[in-house]
């Protein structure tokens, strides 16, 4: 699994973006969602290619991390996730994702 070193999340999801992960997934209770593509896939149809994990400025236990996603038919996106208090992402479904 590829990891570079970026200072923030946009920074990271920019650099993502230029390599081609233009798609943007959200995990619900059911599935995952690739929201451009509008299709949904089960875990076992996605691999993460690579992970960033950022911690909060001013407050390390505000920390967020940026998955990019990659689908067996293709599609290329990217999936954030809070570790705050108000996160809305199935993270069950997240963990089971090669």
């Amino acid at each position: 699994m590829k990891h570079l070193n970026f200072e923030t999340l946009s920074e990271a999801m920019n650099n993502l973006t230029q390599r081609g992960y233009t798609d943007n997934f959200v995990a619900n209770d059911t599935c995952i969602k690739a929201l451009y593509a509008k299709k949904e896939y089960q875990p076992s149809d996605l691999t993460i290619d690579e992970t960033y994990r950022f911690e909060g400025i001013t407050n390390p236990s505000d920390q967020s991390e940026l998955f990019a996603i990659s689908t067996k038919d293709g599609i290329k996106g990217t999936l954030s996730m809070s570790y705050g208090a108000n996160h809305s992402q199935n993270t069950e479904l997240i963990k089971q994702i090669k």
